[in-house]
């Protein structure tokens, strides 16, 4: 009777445990896509089968704008940032890790991006002056590793943080 009592303890302190798992960590999904191209140093599309693909905009950062836009200017280093993101991804495969937030209010997927050699993207950007921090909760994941980052690209005049425009 006490071991079956245990056994029966067991399966229920199981399935709180499955209950009490937050819906962040079930939120976080991964998928592979073929990298297609850039749109500029925080955007870019990647082929998911349709027929025009998904356009990926990276969490955690912002890279500034190559072109005028109604709302924008084009930004310093903004020609740069796409360059580097270009070279970064060109020939490559992507994989896509979600955080809480799948889309933007312009329907662009929201991700964090790795490359196959293991190359945080997101991270890898703001490591090299080509983009900054822009942190918009609920996507927090990886937000303190951004701020240190970019707080050390700056304190190494890398990229954006770099008066004589040199790139690092």
């Amino acid at each position: 009777m006490k071991q079956r009592l245990s056994i029966i303890l067991i399966i229920i302190f199981y399935f709180l445990y499955l209950s009490c798992i937050s819906s962040r960590e079930k939120s976080i999904l991964i998928e592979y896509l073929e990298f297609k191209s850039v749109v500029d140093g925080d955007t870019f599309w990647a082929d998911n089968g349709s027929e025009n693909g998904v356009k990926i905009r990276l969490i955690g950062v912002d890279a500034p704008e190559t072109r005028n836009t109604g709302r924008k200017a084009i930004g310093y280093y903004g020609q740069q940032s796409k360059e580097y993101l270009t070279r970064l991804l060109e020939n490559k495969k992507v994989r896509l890790e979600y955080d809480i937030d799948k889309t933007d209010q312009y329907d662009r997927t929201l991700v964090y991006v790795f490359l196959t050699d293991g190359t945080f993207v997101n991270a890898e950007l703001v490591r090299r002056g080509y983009a900054m921090v822009m942190t918009i909760p609920p996507n927090v994941k990886y937000a303190d590793i951004f701020v240190k980052l970019e707080r050390k690209a700056r304190r190494n005049n890398r990229g954006l943080w770099n008066e004589n425009h040199v790139e690092n």
